[in-house]
């Protein structure tokens, strides 16, 4: 199962329009490199759920052909939270092991490795986590003898010097059928604060597998542009442009992301940068580390309160990333 449903909202504007795993990606939507992940395991057949924008989801991932994969769509009117969306599909999911994973990540973790974990110590469930020596905004994941203990706080560096790194999850879970026993039926629930605490509480093993390998996770815009941009330098480039993008003579465009349609019209300067569907930015204007979408997108609409300001400039709606 992917994880699709949730609102994105620290990617606004750039999931205005659409859900975050349906953001692209160097021509990809997010949620497809989750797909062509499953399906490089053999997991062929995958339930997604869909609530904000769920259009956008559909559009990008159609009937999962083309990533590999047979997909089953389950729509949550309300949201239902990670415990929820699951038994909001229960019915799609019983009888076999179930793989779960989050729809905003790139990921080359082993997931064979993860399984064999799972198997091996006959766990419920099993949490896929990576250490996170950087101390990251990342929920500090607390383990003893390669089992879940609870969840803690952000981590702070200083707290672990000359310590072993914090671990954090994921967003890859393995799960038995009868996980369901705990999950809340006909409503919101989490699965780290509804259904593993009572699962432990009844003596269930929850494992942990400490996994290496390359980790995105794209929640903000300023992770998606500079994830982006690692991704075009591992291919020598600096630059991703989307179709029918016109980048006039004169025009100095560099470690930039451009959706579908733009245009940037003689001597303008674009550097760090991620311009939305049909942004076109004037002569001689200069974009440095922003975020642009069309005005029109967001007119009259309040920004979530987790999502960073912007300011109209033109016909342009300006986010910028030094906040």
């Amino acid at each position: 199962m992917i994880l699709s449903a949730g609102y994105g909202t620290r990617l606004w504007p750039l999931t205005e329009d659409r859900t975050k795993p349906a953001i692209p990606i160097l021509g990809k939507p997010l949620v497809g490199y989750v797909a062509e992940y499953l399906a490089g395991y053999g997991c062929d057949e995958i339930v997604v759920n869909l609530h904000h924008r769920p259009e956008s989801v559909r559009w990008a991932l159609g009937d999962g052909s083309k990533f590999g994969v047979k997909l089953h769509y389950v729509e949550e009117p309300e949201i239902l939270g990670t415990s929820g969306a699951l038994d909001n599909a229960r019915e799609l999911l019983r009888g076999e092991t179930i793989v779960v994973v989050n729809g905003k990540i790139i990921t080359d973790i082993d997931l064979n490795a993860a399984i064999e974990t799972h198997r091996r110590t006959e766990a419920i469930a099993t949490l896929v986590l990576l250490p996170n020596p950087e101390c990251q905004s990342f929920t500090v994941v607390e383990t003893a003898d390669g089992c879940l203990k609870g969840f803690g706080s952000m981590p702070v560096q200083a707290e672990y010097v000359g310590r072993e790194a914090p671990l954090m999850f994921t967003g890859i879970q393995i799960l038995e059928p009868r996980i369901f026993d705990y999950i809340p039926r006909g409503g919101f629930s989490h699965s780290t604060t509804d259904v593993y605490p009572q699962a432990m509480a009844q003596g269930e093993r929850i494992a942990t597998h400490v996994a290496t390998g390359k980790w995105y996770e794209l929640s903000t815009p300023q992770r998606y542009l500079d994830i982006s941009l690692a991704m075009l330098a591992e291919r020598g480039e600096h630059l991703a442009a989307g179709s029918a993008c016109v980048i006039s003579e004169g025009a100095d465009v560099r470690q930039s992301v451009l959706w579908d349609g733009v245009v940037i019209e003689p001597d303008a300067r674009i550097r760090r940068a991620v311009l939305g569907d049909g942004v076109r930015i004037t002569v001689g204007e200069v974009i440095e580390d922003a975020v642009v979408v069309r005005n029109s997108l967001v007119h009259g609409k309040s920004s979530p309160a987790k999502a960073l300001k912007g300011v109209v400039r033109g016909d342009n709606f300006v986010v910028s990333l030094s906040q």
